[in-house]
């Protein structure tokens, strides 16, 4: 499926004559991703493809090629900026992953966390097939508090490592189907797991209970995000527990009962800004609709989580539409 908001490109070097392949790969990777050095064994007659799924937020593909060599350097981080953050996951093959002083070598069943804005290399010393998922660096920075750590091995051999490989393998898989609104809700769903596995290895485990509550409470704040008097008490009252066991369930989980509220409802603004249905409400009209004092009070936060404003946010999602 193709829309003005959504996106499938399906591309391969044999549609080349052998003396362009490593050319178009290279120029390829620079629109894909950033620029970077290719580094080919065999440039006179490189062997690769990849399905690009695309939206004005995320990004997804899927590579497939022999042996190659990536390295971007800090020259061309200088000229080409790109702070979002790159999840690789290998699906065949083997991947060597290097940055900001540590190193993870990927196979099936563990992914690596990157950001291009800092140098890095991964070596691919074999053929390859991998996903490669492009997620804006706020979506990371926010849940945890900070810049990821880099090139770590994530475990998805087992637990929610595991369901978050399976979503994103999913995603791919049908990726014909989906629409712009779906393909962003399925990547928001990802990244939100991927953060909470990333954040479980340096965390103590949830006790069995906490986790419950945490569940509950997360379910219970996507229904009634709108609500303007929802806050931890009043959460705490309707589901029977005491204000401490909810505090503490998300204190485990990073984050505090008024932070959880305004992400869903900060979510929950930026969807029905992309949403033409809703392109008649003003600012105002969506802050009091999803549980905002002030289109003032909405903006600021906005602004602070998303790096634009709502009005820029639409004015953009109106363009791709338009396209």
């Amino acid at each position: 499926m193709n829309d003005a908001a959504y996106a499938v490109h399906t591309a391969t070097t044999t549609d080349y004559a052998p003396r362009e392949r490593a050319d178009f790969w290279v120029e390829q990777t620079a629109a894909y991703q950033s620029p970077m050095d290719c580094r080919f064994p065999r440039p006179d007659d490189f062997l690769g493809g990849s399905v690009r799924q695309r939206s004005t937020a995320y990004q997804l593909v899927q590579f497939w090629s022999e042996r190659i060599d990536y390295v971007r350097t800090a020259g061309q981080i200088r000229r080409d900026p790109d702070g979002d953050y790159r999840f690789l996951v290998p699906l065949s093959g083997e991947l060597l992953l290097a940055q900001d002083g540590a190193e993870a070598r990927l196979r099936p069943g563990a992914g690596g966390l990157l950001s291009l804005a800092e140098p890095f290399r991964v070596r691919q010393p074999g053929p390859v097939r991998a996903l490669l998922l492009t997620i804006p660096a706020h979506e990371v920075d926010g849940r945890l508090g900070g810049p990821s750590p880099l090139a770590r091995g994530v475990d998805l051999s087992r637990g929610l490592g595991r369901v978050v490989a399976g979503m994103l393998t999913a995603v791919g898989e049908e990726r014909d189907a989906l629409t712009a609104a779906q393909f962003d809700g399925a990547c928001e769903r990802i990244t939100e797991l991927l953060c909470m596995t990333v954040a479980g290895d340096d965390r103590p485990c949830v006790p069995g209970h906490l986790a419950e509550v945490e569940a509950v409470v997360r379910r219970y704040v996507r229904e009634h995000a709108t609500d303007p008097g929802l806050n931890g008490a009043a959460m705490a009252q309707d589901l029977g527990w005491s204000l401490r066991q909810v505090q503490l369930a998300l204190q485990h989980a990073g984050t505090t009962p008024r932070e959880l509220i305004r992400e869903e409802r900060l979510r929950l603004v930026r969807d029905r800004l992309r949403n033409p249905r809703d392109a008649h409400l003003s600012i105002t009209d969506l802050a009091h609709a999803t549980g905002f004092s002030s289109a003032s009070a909405l903006s600021t936060a906005f602004r602070r989580r998303f790096g634009v404003s709502p009005r820029e946010l639409r004015h953009a999602a109106r363009a791709d539409r338009n396209g």
